[in-house]
């Protein structure tokens, strides 16, 4: 039975966030370097992507590759971000034909030259899509992330262009690389591990968590829809109690 029909088209969450995990492991049981599961894991972007805009979702971000990545074994974080530059040349049209919108956010000037030029190129081809924002997470901390928005308060409260009186969620939100993006309303985690590894912190402070052992290239459309499923049953009261809410 196909899940999607379970789905409340209604009640579908504004913001989805996926932590890829588990390419490595998906390789190594097929007894190949990991790059070959980075390869296949691709794979399951597509069908992710594809199906969440198919839906409606607004906003789908995806942790493509985080700060810590980069202590991997070089000969790994090469071949990711040849992947990575193959796969935005090699996607751009799957982007056009959805009217998916590309973003990106975390510490884009790290990345190797060429990845940049292909990742601002793509964003800039689909600037004016309207169906969806997807959002990858590229040399992404959210430390980092709040680091940075700690230090731009503080330059503008020094330079008076904001009172620390009046510095509050809101200040904070748009100092912040997800300033366009709503908060997360439900973020994945594949492959059985059961923590956020610095993803997203403050945005995710009232998402519902659903992890999943599935590991990242085996995850499919039903997976998904399992997620969104298990979402729509929950109640989400934001510190209110039940009562208030009904």
């Amino acid at each position: 039975m196909d899940l999607k029909n379970n789905i409340l088209p209604n009640a579908l969450p504004k913001h989805i966030a996926i932590i890829m995990d588990g390419n490595g492991r998906w390789a190594k049981q097929q007894g190949m370097l990991r790059a070959f599961g980075h390869e296949n894991g691709t794979k399951s972007v597509r069908t992710t992507v594809e199906a969440c805009a198919e839906l409606g979702v607004e906003n789908l971000t995806l942790y493509a590759f985080s700060t810590e990545n980069w202590k991997r074994p070089k000969l790994e974080v090469k071949a990711l971000m040849k992947l990575l530059v193959s796969s935005l040349v090699k996607e751009l049209k799957t982007l056009q034909d959805n009217s998916i919108k590309l973003c990106a956010i975390g510490n884009l000037q790290d990345l190797p030259k060429q990845v940049y030029k292909e990742l601002t190129d793509v964003i800039e081809c689909t600037k004016e899509n309207k169906r969806m924002t997807l959002t990858l997470a590229l040399s992404y901390g959210s430390r980092d992330e709040i680091i940075n928005a700690v230090k731009e308060i503080s330059i503008k409260v020094k330079n008076n262009i904001i009172s620390p009186e009046n510095i509050d969620e809101s200040i904070i939100n748009e100092h912040l690389y997800t300033q366009n993006l709503p908060d997360v309303d439900l973020l994945i985690r594949t492959s059985g591990e059961q923590r956020i590894s610095n993803f997203l912190l403050w945005q995710i402070a009232y998402a519902e968590l659903h992890f999943t052992s599935v590991l990242w290239p085996d995850f499919t459309r039903q997976h998904l829809y399992e997620a969104i499923i298990e979402y729509q049953k929950r109640e989400r009261r934001f510190g209110k109690t039940s009562d208030q809410l009904s």
